[in-house]
């Protein structure tokens, strides 16, 4: 931020003016059909990878902003993951929540649920007739929409291409499941002497990779049935097919503790540990960076589409974030016009210069054919995501499927735990969480 900002947790840009007001209350805002006459305090929060990533499309747009609003003051605060769903939840409930906030897409239908955003219309928005679907649908409840996407992300296969070289003969990762298995066979042979060694670190709590070949199967988590009531349809043929899918591939080609999750893989791709893991591109940026990682990996490390069963790519679950306009904020029409701005196709256009997603297809399709981005873009046009339901929440909350997931590996059978899962979720679905 060039104007004028305080380093801290909480950085503050002064746009102009000395009003102030926004969800708090405050001074009264001074609405105006011209802009330059509007006053008042517009309050924002993004999560810090905005702040690390991408500060030139932050400047970007508060410089626009600024030069719409000169009499507006844009109070802008960086959150981290780890925090910010308790930050905002007492926020909100002490009557002073951001005007504009960005939600992680797993996090909107609680809070459009419990009413703490406001309604949005998709017709103000830039490239908004294709936006991607999955996120979309992260912030549609009942046929209203209630947040915008702002960027998207995917799971992709993360290899190390010199350990394919020297096993198979290849450095690049086979393009079908059995060509897979066959060089997962090859990289199991070579390092057989190494009982730490994991040709694919497949987490055995990985929930999000086994709803990956639930996917692939045609199966699903829960549906939506006729008398308007959500259930789990785990224990249905196609779900428990995949299922016991990743469960055999986990069995096989993880040789780590099966009761450990993925959010460290990478430290185990870094430490040559395994030869692939399934996620994020970006933990191939993890597993080459000390002290997690190793930095002379940097070249041997690569991203590719994780092939699944079919002769198909692996269905990957859609990530990113969304931004929200809390309900309470008496700015609507300045939360308006800065989201507007921070999801333009000109900021989207920014992003996809830095080989993240943009939210929506026209600008995504480029990216399918550039290298860098050609496994994760390709990814997303058809990407699922967990239940847009009122209790999802509790679902996460409660670890459900991921103690579906252990007491398997722990000797119960994909039937019997997938029915004990599927009466939990069908208990907690369908309230609000």
């Amino acid at each position: 931020m060039k104007r004028q900002f305080i380093t801290a947790s909480v950085v503050t840009v002064l746009l102009a003016g000395s009003a102030a007001c926004g969800a708090t209350g405050g001074p009264q805002v001074r609405q105006s059909a011209d802009p330059k006459a509007a006053t008042g305090t517009l309050t924002v929060w993004l999560m810090n990878d905005a702040q690390t990533s991408w500060p030139d499309l932050v400047q970007q747009v508060n410089d626009e902003f600024g030069a719409q609003y000169p009499n507006v003051t844009l109070k802008l605060s960086y959150q981290t993951w780890a925090d910010k769903v308790n930050n905002l939840d007492a926020a909100i409930g002490s009557g002073k929540a951001p005007d504009v906030v960005e939600l992680g897409n797993t996090e909107t239908m609680k809070y459009i649920l419990n009413g703490s955003l406001a309604q949005v219309n998709k017709g103000d928005y830039e490239n908004s007739d294709s936006w991607i679907r999955g996120l979309e649908n992260t912030c549609t409840y009942n046929g209203k929409l209630f947040c915008v996407p702002y960027y998207a992300g995917a799971r992709v296969g993360v290899y190390n291409s010199a350990m394919f070289q020297q096993a198979t003969g290849s450095a690049d990762l086979p393009k079908t499941e059995d060509d897979l298995t066959a060089a997962l066979d090859k990289l199991q042979a070579a390092h057989k002497g190494d009982r730490t060694f994991s040709p694919l670190y497949l987490p055995g709590p990985y929930w999000y990779a086994a709803m990956s070949y639930v996917a692939a199967y045609g199966g699903t988590i829960a549906r939506f049935d006729s008398a308007g009531n959500w259930h789990g349809t785990l224990e249905d043929p196609k779900s428990e097919q995949g299922i016991s899918h990743f469960i055999d591939l986990v069995k096989r080609y993880n040789h780590g503790d099966l009761t450990v999750n993925e959010l460290h893989q990478s430290d185990v791709l870094g430490k040559q540990q395994a030869a692939v893991i399934y996620g994020n591109a970006w933990e191939a940026t993890s597993a080459a960076t000390p002290p997690g990682g190793d930095a002379s990996l940097k070249d041997s490390l690569k991203v590719a589409a994780f092939p699944g069963p079919n002769g198909k790519p692996l269905p990957s679950f859609i990530g990113g974030s969304d931004l929200a306009i809390t309900a309470k904020s008496q700015v609507n029409d300045l939360a308006t016009a800065w989201v507007k701005l921070f999801t333009s196709a000109k900021s989207e256009a920014l992003l996809a210069s830095k080989n993240i997603l943009p939210n929506n297809l026209t600008q995504l399709d480029p990216l399918r054919y550039k290298p860098e981005t050609a496994a994760v873009a390709n990814s997303v046009p058809d990407a699922w995501f967990t239940p847009v339901a009122p209790g999802w929440g509790a679902v996460e909350k409660q670890n459900v499927l991921g103690n579906m997931l252990g007491a398997i590996l722990g000797g119960q059978s994909v039937d019997q735990a997938s029915k004990a899962a599927d009466a939990q979720i069908n208990q907690l679905i369908n309230n609000p969480s």
